[in-house]
């Protein structure tokens, strides 16, 4: 493949193919995309708009950018808003009401408003604009969450604006101002005053920050050049969050949105033209990202894509998480709206570099990064407002490009509990591991924070980097007697996987890698007992493998105050991961052609 100027033709024909089996899924009216049979909290009808609507963020982008294949979708759209919107038609929408889910998915059909007016607007009856426009409106009238969702407020109000109907300054102006109290320093934002620092911060907050920039610039530029200097300062650091082979870090909540984790990097490039840094590497990582996960089966054998990671999984996802949801990962297309004959297609690509080790106190992490392999030590994130599977997705130890993170299925059984990278305490049958931090300090390359996994036992861990992996002091003081399992990476579970338990550690390992925990138990400066042992994990637990097996250590505790001192690796050969391919999975050679 050419690696400059073709890349938007191949970009242009993976979202096509995305595409193309959904059209004879729409429902009669077109209004909704029914694509299965599970829900969200929101229920199913909202769940149709929902991915009626999210297929925007794509088809705006192409159809701006000058593309000409997708001339049917247009008479589509137009159908499918004007029934959403018309209250007395059968497929209408509905009402608008505080923390609404069709307040979510206004942002990109007010994106599509403002970017391509001539494909459904402009093509609209003066009683079919009206409609839309009082269904838009709606959304001032409702109280959202108190977080990334103000600039779905804002992006409406803007597209109302422009097509010169009734609109709230009163409400772009809250917008805005949450936002600024979300602000944090050095380009990040929380999502919300909590200490989430997820991807929320790049596919949400800055995402619309850009688009605000992209769409105010001239009557706004005082406030543009604030969020374009804090997106390029954001990138400075953000950028460590993927790997050499274009992964990204499995972290946080919403990882079904999959290649959305690259949607700020598609921002950076769309919107700050000549004064985005870094374009070679982004370009790079962009291509690189897609490229990684059109590789996985992601998709249906209809040509849907799935809730899950890098498989289908309902047990990783969220309550808000409906078959249409995956495709907010559509987002990362909006390069797409750039012409031709912009310079970013011919910009030619660059390997990022990265320093080995990079402290982000804002998102609370230390990231470590070599070929292949990138790792983020955490402390101090959990969600206030808790979220499925909180613990597992937000307190774990370390999260990785590579191993990814596993999911309980139940707290009872430890390969059911899978606390890779946690130390885990059975207490009356069941599992308990951390969650909040009752201190924590993230400063030169070290993580130290103080934690309870329940009432009676206080640990104060420090986390320290190593090649492939961390050191982990441990404190513990209990008032209880319990047993612990310190656990580390888990690995994708083949036929030829190589098993290793010892009295105080264990490893797994195949011909491309391995996973290995090395564990000291002391109390009052005496060494103690321990057992290694290798967690056979429950199916589908791990997100990006469907097998995994986890090496741990495991003791048992009277009351009393211990140390442990851990070593924990893990290493995987640099190249292209595919999940599901052969034995569990495979690892072939990088190539530089995507592929669906």
């Amino acid at each position: 493949m050419e690696e400059n100027a073709s890349l938007k033709k191949e970009l242009e024909q993976k979202l096509l193919a995305m595409l193309n089996p959904l059209k004879a899924r729409f429902s009669e009216e077109k209004a909704g995309l029914p694509l299965g049979g599970f829900a969200a909290g929101y229920g199913m009808k909202i769940a149709e708009m929902e991915g009626a609507l999210r297929l925007l963020w794509g088809l705006t982008p192409y159809w701006a950018g000058g593309g000409t294949q997708a001339e049917d979708w247009k008479d589509h759209y137009l159908n499918c808003i004007r029934h959403g919107t018309a209250p007395d038609h059968p497929a209408y929408w509905g009402d608008i009401h505080d923390r609404d889910q069709k307040i979510v998915e206004m942002a990109a059909l007010s994106f599509q408003l403002m970017e391509t007016p001539d494909i459904i607007w402009n093509r609209m009856t003066a009683k079919e604009q009206d409609h839309l426009a009082s269904w838009l409106y709606q959304a001032n009238t409702a109280i959202v969450p108190d977080n990334n969702w103000h600039f779905f407020v804002v992006l409406v109000n803007l597209a109302l604006k422009k097509l010169g109907k009734p609109y709230s300054k009163e409400r772009i102006q809250q917008g805005i101002d949450r936002y600024e109290s979300f602000y944090l320093d050095h380009g990040w934002y929380g999502d919300g005053k909590r200490p989430q620092k997820d991807y929320y911060v790049s596919f949400g907050i800055h995402f619309y920050c850009l688009l605000y920039v992209h769409f105010m610039e001239q009557e706004d530029p005082e406030r543009c050049q604030k969020y374009q200097n804090r997106a390029i300062e954001f990138l400075e650091t953000f950028r460590y969050w993927f790997d050499d082979q274009g992964r990204a870090l499995a972290y946080g909540r919403s990882m079904t949105y999959r290649f959305a984790q690259a949607a700020f990097l598609s921002a950076c490039i769309s919107v700050l033209g000549d004064h985005c840094p870094r374009r070679g590497e982004l370009k790079y990582l962009l291509r690189h990202h897609i490229e990684h996960w059109l590789a996985q089966p992601i998709f249906d054998n209809g040509g849907v894509l799935t809730v899950g990671y890098h498989y289908p999984n309902l047990l990783m996802s969220e309550g808000y998480n409906s078959p249409g949801s995956p495709y907010w990962a559509f987002k990362t297309f909006l390069p797409l709206l750039l012409p031709d004959s912009d310079p970013f297609w011919n910009e030619s690509e660059r390997k990022p570099q990265w320093e080995p080790v990079m402290t982000i106190p804002e998102c609370n992490m230390v990231i470590t990064h070599e070929a292949g392999h990138s790792m983020a030590l955490t402390a101090g994130q959990y969600p206030t407002v808790v979220q499925t599977h909180s613990a597992a997705k937000y307190a774990k130890f370390a999260y990785s490009t590579v191993f990814g993170f596993s999911i309980p299925r139940s707290s009872q059984r430890l390969n059911e509990a899978v606390p890779d990278n946690m130390l885990a305490f059975e207490i009356h049958g069941a599992w308990f591991v951390r969650k909040q931090c009752s201190s924590y300090q993230i400063q030169d390359g070290k993580i130290s924070c103080t934690w309870s996994p329940l009432d009676g036992i206080t640990v104060e861990t420090e986390l320290m980097p190593t090649e492939h992996g961390y050191l982990g002091n441990h404190r513990i003081q209990t008032v209880l007697s319990c047993n612990i399992c310190l656990c580390g990476f888990s690995y994708p579970a083949t036929a030829a996987l190589v098993l290793q338990e010892d009295h105080a550690q264990s490893q797994v390992s195949d011909k491309n890698g391995y996973s290995q925990i090395v564990v000291n138990l002391s109390s009052q400066n005496q060494s103690l007992e321990t057992q290694g042992v290798i967690i056979h994990a429950a199916p589908n637990t791990n997100l990006m493998y469907p097998l995994t097996k986890i090496p741990g250590v495991k003791a048992t505790l009277n009351p009393g105050i211990y140390e442990i001192h851990s070593n924990i690796t893990g290493f995987m050969k640099p190249g292209k991961l595919i999940t599901g391919k052969g034995d569990c999975y495979e690892l072939e050679p990088a190539t530089n052609s995507l592929s669906i």
